[in-house]
Order: structure tokens, then C-alpha cells, then sequence
């Protein structure tokens, strides 16, 4: 696997304020693979997203991203490569409009495609295109949650990190959310999804880690992983 990672991460310790979260996490993405990072509240996945994306500086370990060591990169340098990320909380800006948000999402990158991105993230989205003049804080909160995917889209990633894409939104909208998420990854994007929706992220995913504790418990091919009697146990309450 590691020779045709997309990301590699290995022996990643990370944390706050000199307190660990991390404790040496590893895992890959290979180009074109969608993989699922799976753990409660507070297992550590945020904190992984934040380190990998270059929010916050690591404790030790590497990064590699198409095999550039980007440990100690800023996040704008590391969005410039291509490695982008979609937080948790949607974080759109309420008071510009819906096409002003997609623009910011080419700011670091996408710049000179951006006419023609903002008409393939609207055929995708297609109700972001009937509110482009809309400011973003009207809209409902999964409308919030499509802007804020389409924005990434804007910046033509390489990788997408989704952070808990369905979180607070209705049954019926997390179904039409993974919906999506399985089209943009059968469009080729590389995906990796970082939620608490176990089943759905194993029926999506390709392969999936779970984490606990700052440590990945459990990891391999999702449908292997869908049976494993401790994750049931766990997770699924069975």
C-alpha cells in the first residue's frame, strides 16, 4: 500500500498545549480510494485532520502526501498541493453570498479555473445554483453542508477530507449526503471521510480505521469490518 499512497501517515502523536491526543497513529490513502475514519466524539479523529492539514504542528511522526513530506507545512501550502478539507461545522460564511463562498474556496488554489469549477460544483449541487445570490447564513443547514463541500471542490482537490459531513443533519439529508459523497467518489475523487455514521461509512468506504483513544483499534477492507464482532459490539449494539 504505501508505495502508491496518496497520504501516508506514520507514528503521528499530536495534541493541545503539550497535552497527547495522538498516540501514534498510522494509516494510508491510495489515489482513488475512499476510506472511512470512524470513532466517537473525542476518539481523536478532529485532531488527525487538523494535524494532517497543517492547522496545528505535530508532536513527531511524518506526513506524505503523492510522496512530499508536508509534516511542518502551513495549511495554505498544503491546500495549494492539493489536500483539502472540509470541516466539521460546515464554517461558511454567513454573510456573503452562496457564489462568494465558492470563490473563497479558490483563493489558494483553482484560481484559474474558477468560472468553470463554480459551474461543475452547481451541477452537483444543483440548489446551490438556484441561491448563488443568496447569503449562505439563510440557508438550511444541509444547504450549509453542500456549500461547504462545494467550496472545496472549488479548490480542485486531490484528496478531499470530509469531518463528519452528517453530523446534524435529518435522517432523510444524511442519505442524500452519502448519496453525494459516493458520486463525487465515482467521479474519482479521492475521499477520505471522517465520521461518528458507522454503517453508512462502512457500506461507502472502501477500507476504514477506527479509532479510540488517539489510537487506530481496528482497521482493514470495510466490508471485513462491517462483520467484526467488536466493532458490532461497540458501535452497532450487537
Amino acid at each position: 500500500m504505501s508505495a502508491v499512497s496518496l497520504l501516508e501517515v506514520r507514528s503521528l502523536r499530536a495534541g493541545y498545549g503539550g497535552v497527547p491526543v495522538l498516540h501514534g497513529v498510522d494509516f494510508d490513502i491510495a489515489a482513488g480510494e475512499i476510506v472511512a475514519v470512524l470513532g466517537s466524539n473525542g476518539a481523536g479523529k478532529s485532531t488527525l485532520n487538523n494535524n494532517v492539514c497543517g492547522l496545528y504542528r505535530l508532536f513527531g511522526g511524518t506526513v506524505r502526501f503523492a510522496g512530499e513530506d508536508i509534516a511542518g507545512l502551513s495549511s495554505s501550502d498544503i491546500v495549494a498541493r492539493g489536500l483539502v478539507q472540509v470541516p466539521e461545522g460546515r464554517r461558511v460564511f454567513p454573510n456573503l453570498t452562496v457564489r462568494e463562498n465558492l470563490d473563497l474556496g479558490s483563493y489558494r488554489r483553482g484560481r484559474a479555473n474558477r468560472a468553470r469549477n463554480r459551474d461543475r460544483v452547481v451541477a452537483v449541487f444543483p440548489r446551490l445554483g438556484e441561491r448563488f445570490g443568496q447569503a449562505a447564513g439563510t440557508l438550511s443547514g444541509g444547504e450549509q453542508q453542500m456549500l461547504a463541500i462545494a467550496r472545496g471542490l472549488m479548490a480542485e482537490p486531490r484528496l478531499l477530507i470530509l469531518d463528519e459531513p452528517s453530523l446534524g443533519l435529518s435522517p432523510l439529508l444524511v442519505e442524500e449526503m452519502f448519496g453525494l459523497i459516493r458520486r463525487l467518489h465515482g467521479d474519482g475523487l479521492s475521499i477520505l471521510l471522517v465520521e461518528q455514521n458507522v454503517v453508512q461509512s462502512l457500506d461507502l468506504a472502501q477500507r476504514a480505521y477506527v479509532m479510540e483513544n488517539g489510537r487506530i483499534m481496528l482497521s482493514g477492507p470495510a466490508a471485513a469490518l462491517r462483520e467484526d464482532p467488536a466493532l458490532r459490539r461497540a458501535y452497532l449494539g450487537m
